[in-house]
């Protein structure tokens, strides 16, 4: 799509409330980038919902959203579910729109919101998967340490239990952010919002080993200031690093189907399990909403349930 700017912003070709439902979703998209500076993943995240929703306008005949109607909106979350999407893809795309069609009443495109009458879908709860310590420290001590490869792979998985970093943010570490000597790493997280993160004493002399001297040697003639390198000198990717621990989770005999976030779902719930507070796991996962934070807490008490049930005497009574 060619990117539009409406006139009150100023840029480019300015946009009239006929023009189609494509251009202005650019023109919305731009907006999200530029001047609300989401973070590249919601704003991929909506780009591909409403290009779906425009695909489904175009394909009845509409291709200005004047002419779009309740009746459209709901129509649309109905050919989601037939496509066997999920609740929580439904809703998505309704955020999608309900900012879509809300960024047109700010420019005073629309008078009318054919999504104010539509009401979100309720997603279920989905409760995060986390191993158990137990496990953690199988997958930890997986890593050959004595090559290159093997240490890089130690230091990332120690870090990313260690801190319960995303491993977006994990790949993105550069040499800068981390503070060894004091014990923690700067990182920055969704819409480039900065954190502090402590990290214990493995992950620490972990990655100490790992930068002075298999980061040098992988990273070879290439310069870059990223923590993780490839055997290719290029950074770590979010791919690569995915690869890396399901491979560990089947030599270290994990049965569970593992992925980065089970290592960040894994340190939130094994901290609260410890008597951590609350809000001091909120400000390390780097949630905006305490909420968020919560569900672990609904984790941890399901767990014990489960276990009153399977060794209480009278737990399956």
């Amino acid at each position: 799509m060619q990117v539009w700017f409406s006139a009150d912003r100023r840029y480019g070709t300015p946009l009239t409330p006929e023009e189609s439902i494509d251009r202005w979703i650019d023109d919305f998209i731009a907006h999200l980038k530029v001047e609300r500076r989401l973070a590249a993943n919601t704003v991929t995240a909506y780009s591909h919902d409403l290009t779906t929703f425009a695909r489904f306008m175009n394909e009845r005949g509409i291709v200005s959203f004047v002419n779009v109607a309740t009746s459209h909106v709901t129509t649309f979350m109905a050919s989601m579910r037939t496509k066997g999407l999920r609740e929580r893809s439904v809703a998505r795309g309704l955020a999608a729109l309900r900012a879509f069609f809300n960024f047109l009443i700010e420019e005073e495109a629309i008078t009318t919101n054919p999504i104010s009458l539509v009401d979100a879908p309720r997603a279920s709860a989905l409760l995060p998967k986390f191993i158990t310590v137990e496990e953690v420290n199988k997958l930890l001590a997986a890593p050959d340490r004595g090559k290159n490869r093997g240490l890089r792979n130690a230091a990332m998985l120690e870090l990313l239990y260690a801190t319960g970093l995303r491993v977006s943010e994990l790949v993105n570490l550069h040499l800068e952010d981390l503070h060894l000597e004091d014990g923690y790493t700067r990182v920055t997280g969704k819409g480039d919002k900065e954190r502090l993160v402590p990290m214990g004493n493995s992950a620490r002399e972990t990655l100490k080993l790992y930068i002075s001297g298999a980061r040098a040697l992988l990273l070879g003639k290439t310069v870059s200031s990223h923590v993780f390198m490839s055997r290719n000198g290029k950074p770590m990717t979010r791919q690569g690093f995915w690869k890396i621990i399901k491979r560990y989770a089947l030599k270290a005999g994990i049965s569970t189907a593992i992925t980065p976030h089970t290592l960040r779902h894994s340190f939130a719930t094994h901290m609260l399990a410890n008597g951590a507070d609350l809000r001091a796991v909120q400000a390390m996962l780097g949630h905006s909403d305490i909420s968020t934070t919560q569900i672990y807490t609904h984790l941890e008490t399901d767990h014990l349930k489960k276990i009153i049930r399977d060794f209480h005497p009278r737990g399956k009574d």
